[in-house]
């Protein structure tokens, strides 16, 4: 069921003007008309807008008389951050072993004779040196 709420969510952000509404509605409530001022889209649009974000849990309009204020609903906020945080510690666990890898061969490259591009042999006491 979170995921299918997730997808609702991220469904609902999708459009730009209903991420508009959502950071205008971050700053506090407001109404169908007030969130329409900036649009030139009829109310009845605005509404639509409005619904999805309703049925995505993004915004609560209470029952009752014109004008009702739009509330954004924090916990729609708290099923992405989730969904968002535990897919960025699996991305930043994968970043840290490339990390330890790339150290890894920085370390052994470390050990190698510039001059050539080989590593340095050490000479055998055994072998005499070519005259």
């Amino acid at each position: 069921m979170a995921v299918d709420a997730l997808s609702q969510v991220f469904a609902a952000l999708a459009d730009p003007t209903r991420r508009d509404m959502v950071a205008r509605l971050s700053s506090g409530d407001a109404t169908a008309s007030q969130l329409a001022e900036p649009y030139r889209m009829t109310l009845q649009a605005v509404y639509k807008h409005l619904r999805v974000l309703e049925d995505a849990g993004l915004v609560t309009r209470p029952h009752g008389p014109q004008p009702r204020p739009v509330r954004l609903e924090a916990q729609a906020f708290d099923l992405m951050d989730t969904w968002i945080e535990r897919h960025r510690r699996r991305v930043e666990q994968r970043y840290r072993r490339l990390d330890a890898v790339l150290a890894e061969i920085e370390e052994d490259d470390d050990g190698q004779d510039h001059r050539g591009g080989h590593r340095s042999r050490p000479e055998a006491a055994d072998h005499p040196a070519d005259p």
